[in-house]
């Protein structure tokens, strides 16, 4: 097990008070922390080794190439991937889905093709798909959920079919924490002929991925909620359905060649190797990084230790929030199928008036759709509040969360 205690002295900003009360950061959901090695690692690069990538010959540009570079094997290594030419940097989890949407699905997807997507989805791994729907006119098929809080396998199997392209669904549920069965949904998958786009927003911080190991054609996640800076995320792609794939932007970098026939007035162009070619212009250098930094520090505690250390804090968080009595917890009450989620709310409240009260003793936590709406719809719920754990959480900011959960019934 990891010690919550000698992690949070790297997190500054758990030093804060919010109103006069120790900050408790119960929203990792949304973003994590930073520690302090990842904030270091950026003011070095920009203090030593500022210069674009790819671009020159001199020493900074080299260092910062070489660093960038680095960053891409770093986390090929972190979800077992066949090397950096299946790592694209993107923004975030956002544009990767929708990388995946326009430099595949345009070009894919048309007439009686069939997008699967599940009604638990965050609305990043929903809309690119109905906006695409609505220029190239295939159908998105949605899987339904049981009670609102895990996956209809059944129904799923029942609606994939021969005209189902992709799969498209998330290996952690962004609102209840439940994890998929990440394996069974893709072996269903590619006994069709479809692809499968997991989004790893809520997984790859969390537990051990291995790529290989589920067999998925694309993952998709952020550096933000992985103790990296935001800006960054990553896109992982099979080679083969990579090499296959046009460009998502255009621009420089993900070019080898552009030259101009004088004779028929046209210009030719050719595609960079991977992952370059969908790394157009000049990327979020600094970012890729700090996002190596953020897994160095990951892989130094243990995939394995911050699963463990979230199943512990969810489980102990459930049975403390039980002696609540206008409390009521939404989703899986078996802290070994989820991670460190847990949606509630408190009767008589709305969500954004019990985030408000926990916010004036310094206990950040989400409240609202959390870009969840047809989750929330299942649940007949109009909104809910969202505590999510870390690596520097602790059984004492739980006890203090009830505690004030206490005070808020009274109130």
């Amino acid at each position: 097990m990891l010690d919550p205690y000698k992690i949070r002295e790297d997190f500054p900003i758990l030093k804060r008070k919010i109103n006069n009360h120790p900050l408790i950061y119960f929203d990792s959901a949304a973003t994590s922390q930073k520690p302090r090695q990842v904030i270091e690692v950026i003011k070095e690069f920009y203090e030593k080794h500022n210069a674009n990538v790819h671009r020159g010959v001199h020493t900074l540009s080299q260092e910062a190439s070489e660093l960038y570079e680095n960053a891409h094997e770093e986390v090929a290594e972190f979800i077992n991937a066949d090397g950096v030419k299946e790592i694209i940097f993107v923004r975030g989890t956002t544009e990767a889905i929708n990388l995946v949407a326009y430099a595949w699905g345009l070009r894919n997807l048309k007439g009686e093709d069939e997008v699967l997507v599940t009604l638990m989805e965050h609305h990043s791994n929903i809309v690119p798909w109905e906006m695409l729907s609505k220029i190239n006119g295939f159908q998105v098929k949605y899987v339904e959920v049981n009670h609102g809080e895990t996956l209809n396998y059944e129904a799923f199997e029942d609606a994939i079919s021969n005209r189902t392209k992709i799969v498209c669904f998330s290996h952690v549920s962004n609102v209840t924490g439940v994890v998929n069965d990440v394996k069974r949904i893709a072996k269903t998958a590619h006994d069709y002929g479809a692809l499968t786009l997991v989004d790893g927003a809520q997984s790859v911080p969390h537990l051990p991925v291995n790529v290989k190991d589920l067999d998925v054609d694309f993952l998709a996640f952020s550096g933000h909620k992985m103790l990296g800076p935001t800006g960054i995320g990553v896109l992982y792609g099979k080679r083969e359905v990579l090499e296959e794939m046009e460009p998502f932007h255009g621009g420089g970098e993900m070019i080898r060649e552009v030259s101009f026939n004088s004779v028929t007035r046209r210009c030719s162009i050719s595609w960079n190797d991977l992952p370059w070619k969908f790394e157009a212009g000049t990327p979020n250098i600094c970012g890729g990084i700090g996002l190596m930094e953020a897994i160095r520090y990951l892989r130094r505690i243990g995939m394995e230790n911050v699963r463990a250390h979230e199943e512990m804090l969810t489980e102990y968080t459930m049975q403390r929030m039980q002696e609540c009595r206008k409390v009521k917890i939404y989703g899986p009450r078996d802290a070994s199928v989820k991670c460190g989620i847990i949606p509630f709310n408190v009767d008589g409240l709305s969500s954004h008036d019990v985030a408000l009260f926990l916010d004036n003793y310094g206990i950040m936590v989400r409240s609202g759709f959390h870009c969840a709406q047809p989750l929330h719809e299942i649940f007949k719920l109009k909104s809910s509040v969202r505590v999510s754990f870390y690596i520097y959480n602790t059984r004492e900011e739980i006890d203090r969360f009830v505690e004030v959960l206490k005070e808020i019934e009274r109130f």
